[in-house]
């Protein structure tokens, strides 16, 4: 099983290179980024964007840009379009979002005719290497669903396990959030928590509802006299809203000091889909993860 970033990028440089497609790659973290992984042997990227702010960004970095295979497609809709299409086409593994916004992507990957649906929900989901904790954490979903209700969540948990699945975590425990250990019929989140309990998951074990120091805690779920598979020993973390992910997830980077990959599920192929202020270290892991993924499918 997978315990450190390192661990995840030796993963992807021993398996067979995957060919990423960068959408409007002309960013400097995002060249350092693939440039280090084309280093490392943990992916192959195309560039897709303007060719012209490429190659000056990567002189201005002392970056090659002649050893990537470069499209020239200034315009934002038309470089996620592209890259997009050559991994629909199967020119490509996954795709990257480069200093596009978010929903420029999404529109691409969604289109009926080049797009990326698969059958499940997106969901953004982040892997987190917490020197407090002793393995990695998954928290999803902080980045795309606002408030999901119980079949959503149901999706965002099997994004969720095909990605503790790569990192070789066969029986992930899968903590439901909530703000109490309790069901209470009048916080829905509660409600959902036992329904997803009581549902079947291919090698899971979920239980809520749970607190996020249960979840993360063996001594605290003793203290309040909760006997629990999850707690203490979570895999996954499901937030029961968009807010409560992205609370987390920060906390984690600013005052945990974790270190992070973030990608977006549920699509035909892995989306690496991190944040324009996220540094070159979270892109490179965020490729590496979304190359062990594709690696694995």
């Amino acid at each position: 099983m997978i315990k450190t970033m390192e661990q995840l990028i030796e993963k992807a440089r021993q398996q067979k290179t995957m060919k990423l497609a960068v959408a409007a790659a002309q960013d400097a973290e995002v060249l350092k980024a693939v440039d280090e992984a084309l280093g490392l042997g943990i992916a192959e990227p195309v560039l897709v964007g303007d060719e012209e702010k490429i190659n000056e960004i990567a002189t201005g970095l002392g970056i090659d840009a002649g050893k990537f295979r470069i499209i020239d497609k200034p315009d934002f809709e038309e470089a996620a379009r592209e890259a997009v299409s050559l991994v629909s086409s199967g020119k490509a593994d996954f795709v990257m979002k480069g200093i596009l916004g978010t929903a420029d992507l999404l529109k691409a990957v969604l289109d009926k005719e080049i797009g990326l649906r698969g059958k499940n929900l997106l969901s953004h989901v982040m892997v987190y290497q917490v020197p407090a904790y002793h393995k990695m954490l998954i928290l999803t979903d902080g980045g795309m669903n606002i408030a999901p209700d119980v079949e959503q969540k149901k999706q965002i948990i099997e994004n969720a396990l095909e990605v503790s699945r790569s990192l070789g975590c066969e029986d992930a425990k899968v903590a439901v959030l909530t703000a109490v250990e309790k069901v209470n019929p009048k916080m829905q989140a509660t409600m959902d928590a036992q329904a997803l309990k009581e549902m079947h998951f291919d090698g899971a074990i979920v239980d809520g509802p749970l607190s996020f120091d249960l979840a993360i805690s063996r001594e605290a779920a003793e203290h309040k006299g909760i006997n629990s598979p999850v707690a203490g020993e979570a895999d996954i973390l499901l937030v029961p809203v968009i807010e409560v992910g992205n609370g987390i997830g920060k906390c984690m980077t600013y005052f945990g000091n974790a270190r992070s990959a973030g990608i977006v599920m549920g699509a035909t192929a892995p989306i690496v889909l991190v944040s324009r202020a996220d540094t070159h270290e979270a892109k490179l892991n965020s490729i590496a993860l979304g190359s062990v993924i594709a690696g694995s499918r």
